[in-house]
């Protein structure tokens, strides 16, 4: 089951234990985007933790202060990065430094789905 969110920015699609996120192509991802991910996570998470997918199919940049406000999700449990792109994964480990809970980069969306699914299964033991 899935539900698919558009949104000026990008569009979401929420899933059981995790979204999957994709940026429009050009934008800068600011920290004032973090209302919607704390709408959706109300809405779709609110009482089972979750992990935050962002699929980099487009090229944009991110504003690393976003991670400040997103850490403080207190359900969302890990942030996950899919991008073929070299340039991207070098810029990951400066985001990680800013994101104080589980955050991961993959080639592949099922490899990062994956992830989500352990990380939820095992945060609810």
């Amino acid at each position: 089951m899935s539900n698919m969110l558009s949104f000026s920015f990008g569009k979401v699609t929420i899933y059981d234990n995790y979204l999957v996120f994709v940026m429009n192509e050009g934008i800068t991802v600011t920290p004032e985007y973090n209302d919607v991910l704390v709408d959706i996570a109300d809405t779709y998470f609110s009482n089972k933790n979750f992990v935050y997918i962002t699929h980099r199919i487009n090229s944009y940049s991110v504003d690393p202060n976003i991670y400040f406000k997103t850490s403080q999700i207190k359900n969302l449990i890990g942030f996950a990065v899919v991008t073929g792109d070299k340039i991207y994964r070098d810029n990951i480990s400066l985001e990680k430094t800013f994101f104080s809970k589980p955050f991961k980069s993959f080639n592949k969306l099922e490899k990062a789905i994956e992830w989500a699914n352990k990380l939820c299964e095992e945060s609810s033991k």
